[in-house]
């Protein structure tokens, strides 16, 4: 089935588009964009936001902001939030929500290190069992949404409370300190020329699902899902499939991060994984304004590190700034992010709309 829908969305439903010679056509729209355009503080605010903090920080305390420990500290402490984030940036795409992101991480952290402290398996096998249980967990969450037809609001926000009484189970809720070789530990903290190798790998990660949300089909079907589901269904996209994967991606993801924290820290206990839920959720709402003026990859991990190197940069330059500064960022970005994704001339998921018929159009 092929529907009809406009490709510039400043036209009018059933209006076509007008090229040079007059003819219904695809007119030049975001491949033409005005460079003042592109640069416009509505698509990259986040970096502009990054900037001014560069520059005010920069200046006031130059000796200890403009140095590499800076540099190194915010990057290896984001990545776990970042990959959080991501975790969270796909079902959101499809439309749904996962909640249980943290509790993902911890799940796949208690995971390794229990069979870390109990088993002599090889430390790769464990973190791949680590990110197998949370995908398992991400599985059951679509089943709950998909087959049970609960929200999936309440589903994951049920899950995550069901997943920290397994964590709390497999630890006994003791503190667990896992005994990692050197290389694993080196993994998590080293740096290559200067670039943690943590970041290294959310730089990775980012860049397979960057390409596979922006330039597959399976991306195209999950934004047309998230953007007009009647549509995408009637067009015969598996929407409910869909939405279930995108929930098992999301617990492949989150136990992706756990492996990274295990990586860093090698310690387990109750409160790890929680504490991350806010942050990585600002961070996609934030950067859900950037760019494509939708959720994307980039757009995330640009905003979180803006927010990031500004805590930072507040931190350095007063001490009593350290116990309220992350969140009282975090809850600014939420409120602004989600004020710019509801305004009627820049809703979030407005390119989903049009993507969603031409997407899935033979």
């Amino acid at each position: 089935m092929s529907l009809s829908v406009p490709a510039d969305p400043d036209l009018g439903e059933g209006k076509a588009a007008k090229g040079p010679a007059g003819r219904g056509g695809p007119r030049r729209g975001r491949g033409g964009r005005s460079l003042l355009d592109t640069l416009s503080p509505k698509r990259i605010s986040a970096i502009y936001l990054l900037l001014i903090f560069f520059l005010t920080f920069g200046i006031v305390t130059p000796d200890t902001f403009f140095t590499s420990t800076t540099f190194q500290l915010v990057t290896r402490q984001g990545v776990v939030t970042c990959l959080l984030a991501l975790a969270f940036l796909v079902p959101l795409i499809a439309g749904v929500y996962d909640l249980a992101i943290g509790a993902l991480m911890a799940l796949s952290v208690a995971i390794i290190v229990y069979l870390n402290l109990h088993t002599g398996l090889p430390i790769g096998l464990v973190a791949v069992i680590g990110v197998l249980g949370s995908m398992l967990a991400g599985f059951v969450s679509g089943f709950v949404v998909v087959r049970l037809r609960v929200s999936s609001f309440i589903a994951t926000l049920g899950m995550s409370e069901v997943l920290l009484a397994v964590v709390l189970l497999i630890s006994g809720n003791l503190q667990l300190i896992g005994t990692f070789p050197n290389s694993w530990q080196q993994a998590g903290n080293g740096t290559f020329v200067g670039i943690p190798y943590a970041m290294l790998y959310l730089l990775v990660i980012a860049l397979g699902l960057w390409f596979i949300l922006e330039h597959t089909r399976v991306g195209r079907y999950l934004f047309a899902t998230g953007g007009n589901p009647d549509a995408a269904r009637l067009s015969g996209v598996a929407v409910t499939r869909l939405q279930w994967a995108s929930l098992v991606a999301s617990g492949g993801i989150a136990g992706l991060a756990g492996v990274i924290y295990s990586m860093q820290t090698g310690v387990f206990d109750s409160s790890t994984g929680p504490g991350y839920l806010f942050p990585a959720i600002a961070a996609v709402f934030l950067g859900g304004s950037q760019f494509s003026q939708r959720p994307n990859v980039w757009g995330t991990l640009i905003a979180y590190f803006a927010l990031a190197f500004g805590v930072q940069g507040l931190q350095i330059s007063s001490a009593s700034a350290a116990v309220w500064t992350n969140p009282l960022f975090q809850g600014l970005a939420l409120i602004i992010a989600v004020w710019i994704a509801m305004r009627p001339t820049k809703p979030v998921f407005r390119r989903e709309r049009d993507e969603a018929e031409s997407a899935v159009s033979p």
